[in-house]
């Protein structure tokens, strides 16, 4: 758990006020409302990545049951197994009222097949009604959407300029412009090297409060700036824009991302039917490494948050991998869909059923 996130007060904060318009200093652009993107053009839809092997690791049995995409973002997943499998029904879950609004309509054809929840996943599995149908496949996919970075306007790209805000739901919690304008700098470089494995954390750190005292860091552009300015000249040239882990740790900060994958994983197991596959597709090696410990945990019978054995007589595994190693892109994918260079799937399947929580 990292301490700077909940000292922060960032983890499921309470809802904002009415019309959910997300806080802004004076003088920043206003990031748009949390329902400005129903009737809009769609464009720049996400590409879903690892498709065929999503598919084939979560075909439905029969191709019949319940799906519940956790993550649904932009509906790419969704779209191609209520396509393929007509006797597929799927719920549909999403932080981001905009998004999900882009979502529905691309899925307008499968209405009768799907259900919308606007929420965080672990919450809707927490709250899961114990006598409703339980789900037989559950897909987590969590990377940020080509929406996020192109179209929504937050500040999640550092080639953009635009109001610095990269929350998921707008409806609720701290911005990034307002957390940078509090932290201070020990904890901005704790959380920099935490949630981003940013190297030159305490240098950014120092650059970030010495930019602040002159002006408010508002826009992705300067905050990209301030760290541009930061870093060794090296730093400046390599492969990757120097300002990528801070905007990730940042990012991963203001939506409790690490903090939130750990519940998710616990209640969406109590959820998912003896039998049924969990998926789970991972960006970075902090969520990946999370993904990965989880599911062993289970395999060898052990709640992957309390560490308690579960069983009378001991150990009594909970899940299988159904994948050993994780599934990464072909070459083709990766050049095609750069977005999914990173990207890793594991698969888990659910052997006993330990009831809810």
């Amino acid at each position: 758990m990292n301490p700077y996130i909940l000292k922060a007060g960032l983890v499921r904060p309470p809802p904002g006020g009415e019309g959910c318009l997300p806080r802004r200093p004076s003088g920043n652009r206003r990031p748009r409302g949390c329902l400005a993107a129903i009737g809009k053009k769609m464009e720049a839809l996400h590409t879903p990545v690892l498709l065929d092997a999503v598919m084939q690791y979560l075909a439905p049995y029969n191709g019949e049951g319940l799906m519940v995409d956790a993550t649904l973002g932009e509906g790419g997943h969704a779209y191609a197994f209520l396509n393929r499998f007509p006797g597929l029904r799927l719920i549909g879950i999403d932080a981001d009222r905009d998004i999900q609004a882009r979502a529905r309509e691309r899925l307008r054809e499968f209405e009768d097949r799907a259900q919308w929840r606007v929420g965080w996943s672990q919450d809707f599995f927490s709250a899961y009604p114990q006598d409703a149908e339980r789900p037989d496949r559950i897909l987590i996919d969590l990377g940020i959407s080509l929406y996020h970075y192109e179209q929504s306007g937050r500040g999640f790209s550092f080639r953009k300029d635009e109001y610095l805000d990269m929350r998921i739901d707008t409806c609720r919690g701290t911005s990034v412009a307002e957390l940078l304008a509090r932290i201070s700098e020990r904890e901005l470089a704790d959380m920099l090297y935490q949630n981003g494995e940013e190297r030159y954390s305490r240098r950014i750190a120092r650059g970030i409060v010495r930019a602040r005292s002159r002006g408010a860091i508002g826009s992705s552009a300067g905050l990209a700036a301030v760290v541009e300015l930061s870093v060794p000249p090296k730093y400046r040239h390599g492969p990757t824009h120097p300002a990528t882990r801070t905007f990730q740790a940042l990012r991963i900060a203001v939506n409790g991302e690490l903090i939130q994958l750990r519940a998710l994983l616990e209640n969406a197991l109590g959820v998912l039917k003896a039998g049924g596959r969990m998926g789970v597709i991972s960006f970075h090696s902090l969520e990946d490494r999370i993904v990965k410990n989880f599911f062993r945990e289970q395999c060898r019978g052990f709640s992957a948050l309390s560490g308690e054995p579960i069983g009378k007589d001991g150990p009594v595994p909970v899940m299988r991998l159904v994948n050993r190693k994780p599934v990464t892109p072909s070459a083709a994918e990766a050049r095609n869909n750069p977005p999914s260079r990173s990207a890793k799937l594991r698969v888990a399947e659910k052997v006993l059923d330990g009831g809810y929580g």
